[in-house]
């Protein structure tokens, strides 16, 4: 699935995707939708459960304001 159609479909939502194509940038371009929710949580249990080599979570929403990101 294209990059674009993730983000209409799963908006404010958690997804899971493993990576198909990067651009020069290594943003995602191409990926396939593993799994999606509302709950993070659920996320990263599928994430521990499958363990891709090639892989994205990306949130489609809004950030709330008390979550904090480390790269």
């Amino acid at each position: 699935m294209k990059w674009e159609e993730i983000v209409k479909r799963f908006k404010d939502e958690w997804v899971f995707i493993g990576v198909t194509e990067v651009d020069e940038d290594f943003n995602l371009k191409v990926g396939d939708v593993i799994a999606h929710s509302k709950d993070k949580e659920e996320i990263y249990r599928r994430l521990l459960e499958l363990r891709p080599k090639r892989f994205s979570i990306e949130y489609k929403g809004k950030i709330p304001e008390d979550l904090a990101v480390v790269l």
